[in-house]
């Protein structure tokens, strides 16, 4: 596992809050709302390395940095090629009038020193080119060498948040279900790799079905369903050390679509048994289950708001597939969904204001957002078959898997803004299903 980076130095400097166009000479900033938004051009020269054992860190930390601000849709970078001036120091007088010259309106420099024991240092700053302040200077990152990617990733986050003012959500994870093999003879295994794609492993060999992954609010935990006995059961996984046990199950009874609580301790979930299927919480450390529905109909999909009070859910009760939340203690459930079609794996917003769906409707299917009360409902993608959507640790972005149609069909991970913008395949070496993001990591 890499090992946990350690900050340094706090940010200090600026708040950025969000406005709706910069001024001239005013500061950088931008808002991110369902307009078309044009991209920040930003220019980041290749870090300074201190010395000869840093030069590969130094262009591949740069590379990563670019790499996770354009894949956002909010910045532009502006090729090398362009520049005028060039970076030779970190701590040279920035000519700004060069960097105006090509439009350039935020300034990435950094520095990178590979120590005794491969610990790996990165400092950096970033600058507001037509206003010549910063925004953000003498910020440094250590780690291990092993852990270059991470320090990107921080860095990325950091000059995201001064810019939009949001949390950024580079440094995490995402685990999910790796396909492969043909349509009828999928072999499906646990895997998790960083939200870009990188550093996959695999947790699981392939020999049962395995569906919906799910981290823990901390992110050093899994719950995942297993077919390993014959039948669905769910599983609780610890990923620094890969031991794993399944949860307390009754006998006769098929348990899945599992979700932590948002204090880690407790799991929702869903019990299917003689013939009912209902929502069901149970405390990890060990004690009685709690039935929190008992109607006759199929209840599945739950996922707690941020908060902790209130539960959303997928329930057939009222003669097709729609969405309920109700009090996370139980109680009379309330309809949310209205609109035509079906709807199905709910899953609430990190910062509690709105739930995406999977919405199937007219022969296509959507992932969607609404208000937690069922206002304002918004789809943001179709095709043959989208589902499963999970949010990004800062509540901007959905991941979700998208299946080809056909009989040599594929299922891929895919990402969009919450605005509908920036819809993008997130790379995996096969197919892959039912991700789930991690939160920031520490």
């Amino acid at each position: 596992m890499v090992r946990i980076l350690t900050l340094l130095v706090a940010l200090a400097g600026l708040t950025i809050a969000p406005l709706a166009a910069r001024a001239q000479g005013g500061p950088l900033r931008i808002v991110i709302d369902e307009g078309v938004i044009e991209p920040v051009p930003f220019a980041v020269p290749e870090f300074i390395a201190g010395n000869a054992e840093a030069a590969q860190y130094a262009r591949d930390i740069t590379r990563v940095i670019a790499a996770d601000l354009t894949g956002t849709g909010l910045f532009r970078e502006i090729p090398a090629d362009a520049f005028i001036a060039r970076v030779s120091s970190f701590q040279s007088p920035v000519q700004f009038a060069d960097w105006k010259a090509i439009n350039a309106q935020a300034l990435i420099t950094g520095a990178v020193d590979v120590g005794p024991d491969d610990q790996l240092t990165v400092k950096f700053r970033l600058l507001d080119v037509f206003a010549e302040t910063a925004l953000g200077e003498g910020l440094q990152f250590t780690g291990t060498t092993t852990a270059w990617r991470r320090v990107a990733h921080k860095v990325a986050d950091q000059v995201y948040s001064r810019i939009t003012g949001e949390d950024g959500y580079f440094d995490s994870r995402v685990v999910f279900v790796s396909e492969s093999g043909p349509k009828g003879e999928r072999r499906k295994r646990l895997a998790i790799m960083d939200y870009d794609g990188a550093n996959l492993q695999y947790l699981t060999g392939g020999e049962a079905l395995v569906l919906a992954p799910r981290f823990s609010p901390g992110g050093e935990r899994i719950l995942y369903t297993s077919y390993d006995s014959g039948f669905p059961q769910i599983y609780l996984m610890d990923l620094s050390s890969g031991n794993r046990r399944a949860l307390d199950n009754q006998p006769q009874s098929m348990t899945f679509s599992p979700r932590f609580g948002p204090d880690g301790n407790t799991v929702l979930f869903s019990q299917s048994q003689g013939g009912n299927t209902d929502l069901y919480a149970m405390p990890l450390a060990g004690g009685a289950r709690i039935r929190l529905t008992s109607a006759p109909s199929i209840e599945t999909a739950p996922s707690y708001s941020p908060d902790g009070r209130m539960i959303v859910f997928e329930s057939d009760r009222s003669g097709s597939q729609q969405l309920y939340v109700m009090p996370a203690t139980g109680g009379e459930p309330r309809r949310i969904s209205f609109g035509p079609g079906r709807y199905s794996t709910p899953v609430w917003s990190p910062r509690g204001d709105m739930i995406a769906f999977t919405k199937q409707y007219n022969g296509r299917f959507h992932i969607g957002v609404m208000r937690s009360d069922g206002s304002e409902e918004r789809l943001l993608t179709s095709s043959f078959l989208d589902e499963g959507p999970t949010w990004s640790p800062n509540g901007r972005v959905i991941m979700f898997a998208r299946e080809t149609a056909g009989a040599g069909g594929t299922s891929s991970l895919y990402s969009v803004d919450v605005s509908g913008r920036n819809l993008k395949p997130v790379p995996t070496p096969a197919g892959g299903s039912d991700p789930s993001w991690s939160p920031l990591l520490p």
